[in-house]
This record gives C-alpha cells, sequence and structure tokens, in this order.
C-alpha cells in the first residue's frame, strides 16, 4: 500500500539531505529504516526509484523532532543512507546537513526569527551533544542571500555560523583516544602505520599523504579507482575502530564513522569541479578525507571541527604541518574543492570550533512509498 510522508529538501553545505519529521516515522528500528530506505530508492546504484542522489554526498538524511533535553531547540538524528547496500546508519554526526537543520528549524517556527539572526541549540542525538547555530534571518525566515561562500557550492548564501565546542570527545569521551597525538600502529595486511587519532565532531585518524603513496594534486579522478589504495584505507580505519572502541550495537564498524584523512606540507593544486587554483600560500596544509569507500569530493563540517582541533593539538601529525601558523586560532586547509576554514579555542573553559556554512531550501512536499 502506497504511503506518503510529508519531506524537506535542503542543501546544507556541500551535502544534500532529507528531512523528516519525527512524527512521521514509525519508532526506530527495521520498520522505520525500510520506509527510509524506500523514500532513498536503496539499494540501488542509482537510487532511481527515490530521491537519493547516488552520491554518498546526496544520500543523507536528517530526522527532526521538538527537543528532548532542555537545552536544546530542537532533536536532530543523522543517518546515512547506504546506496548499493541497503543500510541506514545512525553513527556519527554530519555538519553540513546541520546547517540545514537549523535553517529549517527557523522556518518550521521551532526557533522565532527575530532580527537579523538568532540562536538555534541543535540536540545531536546521535552523540548525545548540543551545538549552537547562528542563523541570519530576513522577513521572519531564515535568510539565504548572502555573501559567505562554500567551497564546492555554486554561488554565495547567507552565513549560518556552528559552534561545535560541546563535541569535543563526543564518541570516546577524549580528545586524544588513546591519550597519545601520535601513535604507530601495525593493522594486518598493511604493516605499521604512523596515525594520529583524534575525537572531535567525528572521529577521525589522521596519516601522512606520503604514507598511502599519494600527492597533493591527487583527487577523486586519480584516488576512487584505485580499489588496492581504498582497502588499504579501510583496513587502517576499522583497525582504529576496534581500537578505540568506535562500533556500533552489534560490534560491527560503520562505514562511516571513524573517517581516515591524509594530511601534506602546503602545495598548489586544481580544484575538483571549478577548476580554480587552489595556491599553497593560501592553506596551512592539505588534507583528503576518506568517506565511504570513496575520496570525499569536498570535506564534512564534522570532520573540519576534528582536523581543525588535530590541527591546534601539539604533536599530532596535523599540527607539525602548521609550522608557523601552529599557534593561530584561524585554521585553513585545503580539501579537493577548495579551501575551509575554522576557528578554534580548545584552551578556553568553554570549547569553541567554529565553521561557517550556508543553506539553501530546495523543495517541500510529499514523497510516496
Amino acid at each position: 500500500m502506497t504511503q506518503s510522508l510529508s519531506c524537506t529538501l535542503m542543501r546544507g553545505g556541500s551535502s544534500k539531505a532529507v528531512i523528516l519529521s519525527e512524527s512521521e516515522l514509525p519508532p526506530p528500528g527495521p520498520a522505520r529504516d525500510g520506509i527510509i530506505l524506500k523514500v532513498f530508492g536503496s539499494p540501488d546504484r542509482r537510487q532511481i526509484d527515490g530521491l537519493g542522489g547516488a552520491d554518498p554526498l546526496t544520500s543523507k538524511l536528517a530526522i527532526v523532532g521538538p527537543p528532548t533535553v532542555p537545552e536544546a531547540d530542537i532533536d536532530y538524528t543523522f543517518a546515512q543512507v547506504g546506496i548499493e547496500v541497503g543500510y541506514v546508519d545512525y553513527t556519527g554526526n554530519c555538519g553540513n546537513v546541520l546547517a540545514a537543520v537549523a535553517a529549517y528549524a527557523v522556518n518550521a517556527g521551532y526557533v522565532a526569527a527575530r532580527g537579523a539572526a538568532v540562536n538555534v541549540r541543535v540536540h545531536l542525538t546521535n552523540t548525545g551533544r548540543c551545538v549552537e547555530a547562528r542563523v541570519a534571518c530576513a522577513d521572519g525566515r531564515a535568510a539565504e542571500a548572502g555573501e559567505a561562500t562554500v567551497a564546492g557550492v555554486p554561488g554565495t548564501g547567507a552565513p549560518i555560523l556552528l559552534d561545535f565546542g560541546a563535541t569535543v570527545g563526543s564518541s570516546t569521551g577524549s580528545l586524544l583516544p588513546t591519550g597519545r597525538p601520535v601513535d604507530r600502529v601495525t593493522v594486518p595486511g598493511v604493516g605499521e602505520v604512523e596515525l594520529s587519532i583524534v575525537d572531535a565532531g567525528n572521529p577521525m585518524a589522521f596519516i601522512a599523504l606520503e604514507a598511502l603513496g599519494l600527492a597533493a594534486t591527487d583527487g577523486p579522478a586519480e584516488i576512487d579507482p584505485r580499489s588496492d589504495l581504498i582497502d588499504r584505507v579501510e583496513a587502517i580505519r576499522t583497525h582504529v575502530a576496534t581500537m578505540c572502541g568506535i562500533v556500533m550495537a552489534d560490534g560491527s564498524v560503520s562505514e562511516n564513522i571513524p573517517l581516515l584523512a591524509a594530511v601534506g606540507s602546503p602545495a598548489a593544486y586544481k580544484a575538483y569541479g571549478s577548476g580554480a587554483l587552489v595556491s599553497a600560500d593560501e592553506v596551512d596544509f592539505i588534507s583528503r578525507e576518506f568517506f565511504c569507500r570513496s575520496l570525499h569530493k569536498a570535506y564534512g563540517v564534522a570532520e573540519t571541527v576534528c582536523t581543525a582541533a588535530a590541527a591546534c593539538t601539539p604533536g599530532t601529525l596535523v599540527h607539525r604541518l602548521r609550522g608557523a601558523a601552529a599557534d593561530a586560532e584561524t585554521v585553513r586547509f585545503g580539501h579537493p574543492s577548495g579551501v575551509i576554514r575554522a576557528e578554534v579555542r580548545l584552551g578556553a573553559k568553554a570549547p569553541f570550533i567554529g565553521v561557517v556554512r550556508t543553506a539553501r531550501l530546495i523543495m517541500d512536499g510529499k514523497v510516496y512509498v
């Protein structure tokens, strides 16, 4: 029997997500996941029978509802929806989609749009932490027109400032899960590798580009066809997950969390998609994030938070690359589509890790399953 669900489609940062109300779905469990898979048209490589965009960056879901904690204005549950494999993964956070959820909260009336901007307190149910978003407003709604840019997204938009300071240690309880800024780890089938494991936003492991045989100029076109490299990355990532206890309820390792990024010294390269030149003096270092068995075409916001925190933590592989910029609060690094910036103050009583995103409403309507 066909049923319909009210839904919203929004771009948040460099991702696109379907937003569903908690009240539209059954309780968590197989019935809910089955409906979500039908909404997206999964499993299918093209997701031809649903709203999925056949790419990990556009196969994302936000489930929203009234807050279940007193310090929040809205609950947000993130789900990464499998494309060729039928799964719904609730591990970790998505900061790009969070920008869309914050704007949605204003438009849906969870927070009144008073003045030029409003603070939206979002409860990330996946990890139990709260993030504050400063949303620009116009005419009683979340503003969309503005001068903020996001590498990998055409045009400009109104800024949404996200403060992820409360997400430090949200998956493991500590910024440095092993207690060390660098670990030498022996990975079966790979050998010994040097890693920095950091937990803020989303937990990540950082490895030198050279250790994977990569150059700063390598992008998705060069990396994604290399199944041998992807297999090595997955072996390292899953080993780190098991070592640090970052696993799902059944003991398995998420395809999404933790993530692995390869970092290197500043270098010039052409941005993916636009072809624009990113010069070495625009960045403190280079980072390439692996996401769902491929290279992220841009960079996740929660991963930006973790990378920026790593860059400001003495002794990590990322901190070493910053050189003279090591003590600066502004972190700038290059990803395949361009440059991203974060403001970091870890030493404060209340840590601050700020990233600016934009969001746009694409569609409101009904989806039929």
